[in-house]
């Protein structure tokens, strides 16, 4: 037994020691970023694959390149000083492939960085990929009616054409908020998609100007993001980290600034998402920081086919739009649920810090069916911001209310504090909301709401603590609110009741409780 361990100890040796490294320079590759590396590229690639995988080293200087489609086992290694930059010629992004854009599988421009049903690939180093972007976001613009880039879209035309002739049965629903999108029939690639594969582990690299989402793994298992860069300026829907219908997934030490989301959680769109029926789940992100964007981590809003089983963890977001987002809206149908955010601390948020949102399309209500949208189950605790504008909204849906949320330890100033509507069964707890601007609590049409120890550091003499109109069955008990507020409780709409106040201590306030002319008598219950 010992001498056959010790076999297979020096037979792995061997085999991992002589795994073959192409030096892509030594190869033939051209370091001038003007002369295209494309052919030499698959060429070493094909040489790797054949004889059963190994790495395609990038030495310092810049590679001008088409597309790069991956094969399994193969490792991308970047060194420091070294530019993979991508070519700006849509045409070298033909033929289409199989791909997905916005949660809608299609086939369209080849992704920067491509691999379909493939396994064990890498790309790492302390190099830089730039994908070249602005050739792409212009054509967006002139589609958006920008007149300077209107030249560009007599250039393109063909291509809508050939999107047409590749996607011959592809329809949407009539109702979809997603027709204005699928009407341009000109689709950006992703910088990184890799598609229904697994074992993917892309760390240290820097990624900028990518023409569209940067790293977008579709379909695919066992993906790990470390330590990545992603910079992507002012430009449209640039997201950083986007892993959609994926599962086993770790995000882990990235720094993201970027045009839209910096990491969100996706699994496809309206009656097709729901129909590939391929969840996001088992997600870890931590350890990352954030700064420009529309989002710092957000799921949907395209989440068609689930999303659960998610930890968000020892993130900082400073200077992005929102916090956590996580948005949907009616004819997505899905769930999003099993959902913990922890140790997260927001600086200079100009929307919500948190918000969770079933109107993010103007869908017209419609009766609950497949095609509606449901959150539950999602809990926050040790939450700190600072110069936010809107702590909290909850907006749920008439016919799905949001459900089973939790917040706990919890500071943040903002100028509005938390906004609540058609949501049920939500927890406080030691929950500080300073807001300058509204009641820190303000919630309408919901129902089952506790909230222990809830308070205000900066009472204002012109709004209460707590407002609640046509909201029943609240508990609220162990809170000591400083004097200064108008009110503790507002209390509006003939539909409230059963409202229970007990262990409070109150008597610093002038007043207690302003009750509206259409309150029940009985509706507030004083222990």
């Amino acid at each position: 037994m010992k001498n056959l361990l010790l076999t297979i100890y020096f037979l792995s040796v061997f085999f991992f020691s002589n795994a073959e490294t192409i030096n892509l320079k030594s190869f033939g590759g051209k370091t001038d970023g003007k002369t295209s590396n494309t052919a030499i590229i698959k060429k070493a690639i094909d040489k790797l694959t054949a004889d059963g995988g190994g790495t395609l080293y990038f030495p310092a200087g810049t590679y001008l390149t088409g597309p790069i489609k991956l094969e399994s086992n193969i490792t991308i290694d970047i060194e420091s000083g070294a530019t993979i930059l991508f070519s700006g010629e849509y045409e070298e992004y033909l033929p289409f492939v199989e791909m997905r854009y916005e949660g809608v599988v299609m086939k369209s421009f080849c992704p920067l960085f491509y691999a379909y049903e493939k396994e064990n690939i890498t790309i790492k180093g302390r190099g830089k990929i730039d994908g070249n972007g602005s050739h792409w976001w212009h054509v967006a613009w002139a589609m958006d009616g920008i007149e300077k880039y209107a030249p560009l879209l007599k250039r393109v035309a063909p291509l809508q054409e050939l999107w047409d002739k590749e996607n011959p049965n592809l329809k949407i629903e009539k109702q979809s908020d997603w027709k204005r999108t699928f009407d341009k029939k000109f689709f950006r690639p992703p910088f990184i998609q890799m598609y229904k594969s697994k074992n993917i582990l892309i760390e240290g690299i820097t990624i900028v100007n990518s023409p569209f989402w940067t790293i977008n793994p579709e379909f695919c298992e066992n993906i790990t993001v470390k330590g990545v860069s992603i910079f992507n300026p002012y430009s449209p829907n640039t997201d950083g980290i986007n892993p959609s219908s994926c599962k086993d997934v770790h995000i882990s030490d990235c720094h993201i600034s970027v045009g839209d989301d910096c990491i969100t959680l996706k699994s496809g769109r309206d009656l097709q998402g729901r129909e590939y029926a391929t969840p996001c789940e088992n997600v870890t992100i931590t350890n990352c920081t954030m700064l420009a964007g529309h989002g710092g981590v957000v799921i949907g809003s395209e989440m068609s086919g689930d999303v659960r089983k998610i930890t968000i963890s020892n993130c900082i977001f400073d200077g992005t739009d929102r916090g956590i987002r996580i948005k949907s809206t009616r004819g997505r149908g899905g769930i999003v649920e099993e959902i913990r955010v922890s140790n997260v601390v927001m600086k200079n948020i100009k929307k919500e810090a948190v918000t969770l949102n079933l109107f993010y399309s103007n869908v017209p209500a419609e009766p609950l069916s497949e095609r509606t949208p449901i959150f539950r189950n999602i809990h926050f605790s040790n939450i700190t911001g600072s110069g936010v504008n809107a702590a909290c909204t909850i907006w749920g849906i008439e016919e799905a209310p949001i459900s089973n949320i939790t917040f706990t330890d919890v500071n943040i100033d903002a100028q509005t504090g938390f906004d609540i509507y058609k949501s049920k069964d939500l927890t406080f707890t030691d929950v500080q909301v300073n807001a300058t601007l509204s009641p820190s609590f303000t919630i309408k049409n919901s129902e089952n709401i506790y909230m222990n120890n809830v308070y205000t550091l900066q009472p204002n003499p012109e709004k209460s603590l707590i407002s609640l109109t046509d909201v029943k069955d609240v508990f609220i008990n162990r809170c000591f609110p400083l004097s200064g507020s108008k009110s503790f409780l507002k209390a509006e709409g003939a539909s409230t009741n059963n409202i229970i106040l007990t262990g409070n201590y109150l008597k610093r306030l002038n007043q207690t409780i302003e009750k509206s002319q259409d309150l029940n008598p009985n509706a507030i219950i004083i222990e």
